[in-house]
């Protein structure tokens, strides 16, 4: 290989290098960085010099760029000219025709093979190519250190005195996106049936579940308006009891002559005060929209020590109830206590058949058994998803295909679907 090739070779592939590291270090996460740090590893180590005076850093990758650049220009002069000269006529082989055309050529191999790509490729894992190649660009920034220190401390004083611009370095902070982008790319490390692999799991799904939290309306949370246990305020004291004692319930919604009017609920230990009607244990119930942030309304409830609320949809009708559980479940999980009735069933019968209770959450069922369900605003649950694509509601034992998926109506009614029995088409 000619000498000159190899040279042009060479210096784009240090130039792509640096172009690299400066996107990988813009991009990393410093959180990562900081847990690396905690576990005593060389490459964090090595990075923190970097991170904690950040222009020093970029100035040693700028420095090592421009010289692999100007090395780079220097030999692709060599290597065009007397090709270029040789292509063109004596008429048109001006220096400045010349010139142009080597640098065209320059600038398109440089952009593509030592900026674009680099940077596409780096900015993938930034914190795993930082930690490769924090030894090698160590040793560059050590021999090289004394040029760095003065060109960068000339350009801070132009900065300083010239421009005042104040150059305080500020702590970094820390912020939710920090975490959440952590989160996201966390990957447990052991067999996901070892009971340690499972609970670091279940502790990052509650800390996105915390992140995520903040996004979270209350249409998200509620119970639907169809699985409310009210009972009528006329009605008789001992069909508020039998409620009671079927459901296990410890709340009863009450409403006057339609669901859409909830008046507020009744406690079952104001049974035990003997009351001669509904009406003299009704406690008050506040009403907020099906937009509403939960965290907003968990933060009501605290205040005000309140359990229960009713939701309103658009229209102003009931659109479902929300209790302080409810909303702390979407960080925490389901939370069980005395009254709860698992009314989710989930079954495996084989690698592409499963039997599901139509209550099940689609996030829930894709995270559990990657089953790739199309999410949307539409709807949060199993038979939302159904009724979403087969605009009605289906009668038990009917066969409804959907994407990839089909589903056999296990049991239903006039009103909403109970259970499924789902398959995978195209299960590879």
């Amino acid at each position: 290989m000619d000498a000159t090739v190899f040279t042009i070779i060479l210096m784009l592939i240090f130039s792509g290098f640096f172009s690299g590291m400066e996107i990988a270090f813009v991009s990393s996460s410093r959180l990562k960085h900081e847990l690396d740090i905690k576990r005593n590893l060389l490459p964090a180590s090595i990075l923190s010099i970097f991170y904690k005076n950040p222009s020093r850093f970029i100035g040693a990758l700028l420095l090592g760029n421009n010289i692999a650049l100007v090395v780079y220009g220097i030999a692709m002069a060599k290597l065009l000219e007397p090709l270029i000269y040789n292509m063109l006529t004596e008429t048109y082989a001006s220096e400045f025709l010349i010139l142009l055309i080597q640098t065209i050529l320059s600038t398109i191999i440089i952009l593509i093979t030592a900026e674009f790509l680099p940077k596409i490729l780096f900015r993938i894992n930034p914190n795993r190519i930082l930690s490769i190649f924090s030894l090698p660009v160590w040793i560059f920034y050590f021999v090289f250190y004394p040029l760095i220190y003065l060109y960068i401390g000339i350009a801070e004083l132009l900065l300083k005195y010239v421009f005042r611009v104040k150059l305080s370095p500020e702590p970094y902070i820390f912020t939710a996106l920090d975490l959440d982008e952590y989160v996201t790319n966390f990957k447990p490390v052991g067999d996901k049936d070892d009971e340690d692999a499972q609970e670091v799991s279940t502790n990052i799904q509650m800390i996105q579940n915390a992140i995520d939290f903040k996004n979270l309306k209350l249409r998200e949370c509620m119970v639907p308006r169809t699985d409310i246990q009210a009972i009528e305020i006329n009605d008789e004291i001992k069909k508020l009891v039998n409620i009671l004692t079927e459901t296990g319930h410890s709340k009863i919604m009450v409403y006057k002559e339609s669901i859409d009017n909830i008046v507020g609920y009744v406690h079952a230990k104001d049974i035990f005060t003997k009351p001669k009607s509904v009406q003299e244990i009704v406690r008050p119930v506040d009403v907020f929209p099906e937009t509403m942030a939960a965290n907003e309304l968990l933060n009501y409830l605290i205040k005000q020590k309140k359990s229960i609320v009713v939701v309103l949809d658009e229209f102003g009708g009931t659109s479902g109830i929300v209790t302080i559980e409810d909303i702390i479940e979407e960080i925490f999980g389901e939370i069980e206590d005395e009254f709860d009735v698992d009314e989710t069933n989930e079954k495996v019968i084989s690698e592409t058949e499963f039997v599901f209770s139509s209550r099940l959450e689609i996030d829930y069922l894709n995270d559990k058994y990657e089953l790739e369900i199309p999410v949307s605003e539409e709807y949060e649950t199993l038979g939302g998803f159904i009724i979403q694509h087969h605009e009605e509601i289906p009668q038990a034992g009917e066969e409804i295909e959907i994407l990839d998926f089909r589903f056999t109506i296990l049991e239903a009614s006039d009103k909403l679907i109970e259970e499924v029995k789902l398959e995978l088409l195209n299960h590879s």
